[in-house]
């Protein structure tokens, strides 16, 4: 890529990832222009121009200071929370929030998320994992982003929220509609419509009669220093936020993780001669794929950064991807190396806001890597890869894959 700014991508538009990360434009970022203010286009939610963080060590330092970098808003904006377009109701949902309410509301969650809780769900998970792969018995091509990491993700999520298994097709195709449409489609506001009614009606059958799963434990929760329960419009984005996170993310990082292993066939065979490095192997995965690209902040004051003052109030994007192939920090960042150390990623964010699901994403891929070896001596593409246009949740819509038993 060459150094001039009009080779840039236009970060705002989800068209720009077609065919994937635009690798090329943050190499030429980090390199030239480590805070980058990104003009507005035509594409751009809310009409205003946003700051560009690629740097590890910015993107690190800026999730390290929420009291600056505010994941709900201020510097006199009216709007905030987390994806570049502004969102009025920030400060309610999870993710959109600044302690001492985030403190207070993951620690409703947090039980539900321990190793120790997550580590028992492994026999479980792995015999669904058996009995996806026992569907594709006899199938030697078949899409594997589809019929497998879409799969398992979406079984997941729905045992640890309480959801039937049998909605969890419909379930999975609401939050597809909402990935794969532009932000502000009528059809992403459907599919996000659709998704609220039905958390509505489950939150309503949770409260009425409660099961053991992490939802009706929310449901019926009282934050510890008010002695009060969330709202119905509190718990419905709450549903709203776990229910996509752990079907969409993990989904991307197995379908884009066996997408590098067959394009790195050396790393495959590595992996299945020597099984003791699969730990190593999974957090290399959340480098390289990275599901979650980036995280918009607010600014809430006037503050120096690189040479540079961003404005109290502006909106300031953090690009994950971008820091976990930042040269500075990994050596070789564009090799694709299950036996990396150190891995300092942010694939799973950082600070207070890091991945509630980490756990359970780092199980689900090393399940799932260890059945199809097991299972299968040899994986070859089938056909090109095919990517859902999204620049915050970026993955593959389509995996065809050939293998034999």
């Amino acid at each position: 890529m060459g150094g001039q700014l009009v080779d840039l991508v236009d970060l705002s538009d989800p068209g720009s990832f077609r065919d994937g990360f635009p690798h090329a434009s943050f190499v030429w970022l980090r390199r030239e222009a480590p805070l980058f203010w990104h003009e507005p286009t035509d594409r751009t939610p809310d009409g205003e121009g946003f700051w560009v963080l690629s740097r590890h060590a910015e993107v690190l330092a800026v999730f390290q200071d929420p009291a600056t970098f505010s994941s709900e808003g201020g510097g006199g904006r009216s709007g905030g929370g987390t994806q570049l377009k502004d969102d009025r109701g920030a400060g309610v949902v999870l993710n959109e929030t600044d302690d001492p309410r985030h403190r207070r509301l993951r620690s409703l969650i947090n039980t539900g998320f321990t190793p120790r809780q997550i580590g028992r769900l492994e026999p479980e998970l792995r015999r669904r994992t058996r009995r996806i792969l026992d569907g594709l018995r006899g199938e030697e091509t078949f899409d594997f982003a589809d019929r497998v990491a879409r799969e398992l993700p979406l079984q997941a999520i729905c045992m640890l929220l309480g959801v039937p298994q049998a909605d969890r097709a419909q379930l999975g195709d609401w939050v597809d509609s909402g990935v794969e449409a532009d932000t502000e489609d009528v059809i992403a506001l459907d599919a996000h419509k659709k998704l609220g009614a039905y958390a509505k009606k489950l939150i309503e059958r949770k409260r009425a009669a409660p099961g053991d799963d992490i939802l009706s434990v929310i449901v019926h929760a009282r934050l510890d220093d008010q002695n009060s329960q969330l709202s119905d419009r509190e718990l419905r984005a709450l549903f709203s936020l776990l229910f996509p996170a752990g079907a969409e993310t993990t989904r991307n990082a197995l379908s884009g993780g066996l997408l590098a292993l067959l394009e790195n066939p050396g790393q495959l065979e590595r992996l299945r001669r020597d099984p003791s490095v699969m730990k190593t192997a999974v957090e290399e995965i959340v480098r390289w794929t990275t599901p979650s690209v980036y995280k918009r902040r607010t600014a809430t004051r006037d503050v120096e950064l690189l040479g540079k003052t961003i404005r109290a109030g502006q909106k300031v994007t953090v690009w994950e991807m971008s820091a976990n192939r930042d040269e500075r920090v990994f050596s070789e960042p564009f090799r694709f190396d299950l036996t990396r150390r150190p891995n300092p990623h942010l694939g799973f964010g950082h600070g207070i806001h890091v991945c509630l699901g980490a756990h359970l994403a780092r199980l689900e891929i090393r399940v799932v890597l260890e059945e199809l070896l097991g299972r299968y001596a040899r994986f070859e593409l089938a056909g090109p890869p095919v990517w859902r246009p999204n620049n915050r949740l970026l993955g593959l819509k389509s995996l065809p894959v050939h293998v034999k038993e």
